[in-house]
């Protein structure tokens, strides 16, 4: 049977339709995805950076974790970043130069871990740079997603963020398995010269995003930006002080700020389990798709339930999977007849779709927050509630791996620390209520997210270097 060319162009539409989650292609759509592929494909160097840390620096996985707080620094002060875009722009512009900027941040820093680092303070200012680089560039994309999201029906609400972050697990997915099998063959400064390129691609792309410089009147420029300072505070302010959206804030930092025992799991990994990087690789490679699976589970059957019941069920999802880390750390699991490498495998991949899920209803409640003008200010300004939350989670982690004696060679306490991460991680349940009751769907919320404001609240992971 013949397809007229009507019909044609409709089968065209919708699979396009399918394949951006709704999104027109666009310059400035290639531009934001780009950005975030970055951040994803950044991940080639993450494990390089684990064994720099551990095998040339000989760190211990509480200097580790401490280390993993301090180089959050620049996305717990991202509001700056996002106060000084909106408000003071580049030649007339508030996104082209920051961009092209942290991109030039990004390869210094990668630059400086490849050539001149040989000390653990040294280290963590190359890397804190890396974040700062990441941060700037974050909160740039984030304005211009939050702009177009404001765009977006009700029926998409949450495909744009779906799309940039498939756009990150993506860039993630092509280097996951590659990051480990490269230092198979090459050495870690080696693969900080790789890395030191992808920055400069967010530089190079900058110069696309649609934006329309900022008009001055004559010698007022100064006043101009102090009118405008001063307006975004208000606005700021105003947004802020609003119940709906600083209850939400306070959850999701109760959820984020509970301690985490990645440092102590990581170094228990590869030195008790003998773990190499090729095979860690392998396990980037899984999480990186179940990532992808994660956004997909939301986007086609969760986008429309309350926030409540997602938070209250993949929370306790978590914990509960979370538990099966006390098989491997005990050894449990081979004498149930399940290989280490399988075990870890399988519960990696189990454990970051939950995650994902539970992840993906912070971007949406966070696009819908902010108040035209300041998109970047208030976006940061939120968000980065959650980067001071994830600091306190890697130093309470520090903490008790310091206190349970958890060292690089002794592992003995390593299943008391899983008990106490995941059952903290519980501890945010009695103030689900904090949360929207409805996704802007009944009469009382819709007025007050829907007027005036939009937010990201705050789960956007913070630039981790250390698996």
């Amino acid at each position: 049977m013949a397809i007229s060319s009507s019909g044609l162009s409709k089968v065209k539409d919708s699979v396009k339709e399918k394949i951006l989650f709704g999104n027109e292609p666009s310059t400035e759509l290639t531009v934001i995805l780009t950005v975030y592929f970055v951040q994803g494909i950044l991940g080639l160097a993450r494990l390089a950076v684990s064994f720099f840390l551990k095998d040339e620096l000989l760190l211990s996985p509480a200097q580790v974790s401490a280390m993993l707080g301090f180089v959050s620094l620049p996305w717990i002060i991202k509001p700056v970043f996002g106060f000084v875009s909106d408000g003071l722009p580049i030649f007339g512009y508030r996104r082209r130069p920051y961009l092209i900027l942290s991109g030039f941040l990004g390869a210094i820093s990668w630059i400086s871990l490849a050539t001149v680092v040989h000390t653990p303070i040294a280290a963590t200012l190359a890397i804190a740079l890396s974040s700062l680089s990441v941060a700037v560039n974050d909160v740039i994309v984030d304005s211009v997603v939050v702009e177009r999201a404001r765009l977006e029906s009700t029926g998409d609400a949450g495909s744009l963020q779906s799309l940039c972050w498939c756009a990150a697990a993506l860039g993630g997915l092509i280097t996951a398995y590659f990051s480990g099998l490269i230092l198979e063959h090459f050495t870690t400064r080696t693969v900080f010269w790789i890395a030191a390129s992808f920055p400069l691609l967010v530089s190079g792309i900058a110069c696309l995003i649609a934006e329309t410089p900022v008009k001055k009147n004559g010698n007022d420029v100064s006043d101009g930006n102090t009118h405008r300072i001063i307006s975004q505070l208000k606005q700021i302010q105003q947004a802020i002080t609003q119940k709906a959206i600083w209850l939400p804030t306070a959850f999701v930092f109760i959820w984020q700020a509970t301690p985490t025992a990645d440092s102590a799991f990581f170094f228990f990994t590869t030195n008790e389990l003998h773990f190499q990087p090729e095979f860690l690789g392998r396990v980037r490679l899984v999480t990186s798709i179940a990532s992808l699976v994660g956004v997909w589970i939301f986007q086609r059957f969760l986008k429309t339930i309350p926030f409540r019941i997602i938070f209250a069920w993949s929370t306790v999802m978590s914990s509960a999977l979370g538990m099966t880390m006390l098989l491997l750390v005990t050894h449990t699991n081979r004498a149930i007849g399940i290989d280490d490498y399988w075990f870890c495998l399988g519960d990696s991949l189990i454990l970051t779709v939950m995650g994902q899920i539970a992840y993906m209803p912070v971007l949406v409640l966070a696009a819908r927050l902010c108040p035209p003008g300041v998109e970047a200010t208030l976006f940061a300004v939120l968000m980065s509630a959650a980067n001071l939350a994830g600091l306190l989670s890697y130093e309470l982690g520090a903490g008790l791996m310091h206190f349970l004696g958890i060292n690089e060679t002794n592992f003995e306490l390593l299943w008391v620390l899983v008990l106490i991460t995941n059952l903290s991680t519980l501890l945010p349940l009695p103030f689900i209520n904090w949360l929207p009751a409805a996704n802007f769907q009944d009469e009382e919320t819709q007025e007050t997210f829907t007027s005036d404001t939009m937010t990201q609240l705050v789960l956007q992971p913070v630039e981790e270097p250390i698996e």
